[in-house]
């Protein structure tokens, strides 16, 4: 009579320790993680710009920052992250008529992910045992933060590229290192490349 109970007994502590590995393994590489997408004007030359500034009328970040009229501490940490990366690009930055401008936004959500519980045989636990752990699953909360990146065509005054960047985040700002982290991430697509871009 006591075959049945160790024999669901058994998957069961499998299945509680592999989530554990997995979650464990998954949840580092979540953090250092950063999903980014970018969408661009295809007629626009890219490899025409050299010069760069931050746009006159930047937003608001998600601390208040510029519209407090001084600089928070994410308003700070994202221009310098983007100063050194457009410098690295080989773009100089400039007081006045610049080729492009730039400008961010930046905020922290809370967000959920719905994993399920994994036996270690390839399928979700429960299935091939019956109703035994059906529909059992992993909700975990974490922090999300997003910044976009919009360059600005100076002199037609339209939007020339976009990037998007997304990463778990430890608190409800973008601490100095995810900051870099995200910013880098966005601007490494930048400028596009392929045949959408003219040369």
């Amino acid at each position: 009579m006591n075959f049945i109970p160790r024999f669901l007994a058994r998957p069961a502590a499998l299945a509680a320790m592999s989530f554990a590995l997995l979650l464990g393994v998954s949840s580092c590489s979540t953090a250092s993680r950063v999903g980014v997408t970018n969408d661009f004007d295809h007629a626009v030359n890219f490899r025409a710009f050299k010069t760069w500034a931050w746009y006159p009328q930047q937003p608001s970040d998600t601390e208040g920052g510029p519209a407090k009229g001084y600089e928070s501490f994410l308003d700070k940490r994202m221009r310098a992250s983007v100063s050194a990366e457009m410098a690295r690009k080989g773009l100089t930055e400039v007081e006045q008529s610049p080729d492009i401008y730039v400008a961010y936004s930046a905020r922290v959500e809370d967000k959920q992910q719905v994993s399920p519980y994994y036996n270690g045989l390839g399928y979700p636990y429960g299935y091939g045992y019956g109703y035994y752990g059906r529909g059992m699953q992993s909700v975990s909360q974490y922090k999300a933060g997003t910044v976009v990146i919009d360059i600005i065509d100076a002199r037609r005054k339209e939007l020339a590229w976009r990037g998007t960047g997304q990463a778990q985040v430890d608190q409800n700002t973008i601490n100095e290192a995810e900051t870099v982290r995200i910013v880098n991430g966005i601007l490494s697509t930048y400028p596009p490349q392929g045949n959408n871009a003219r040369r």
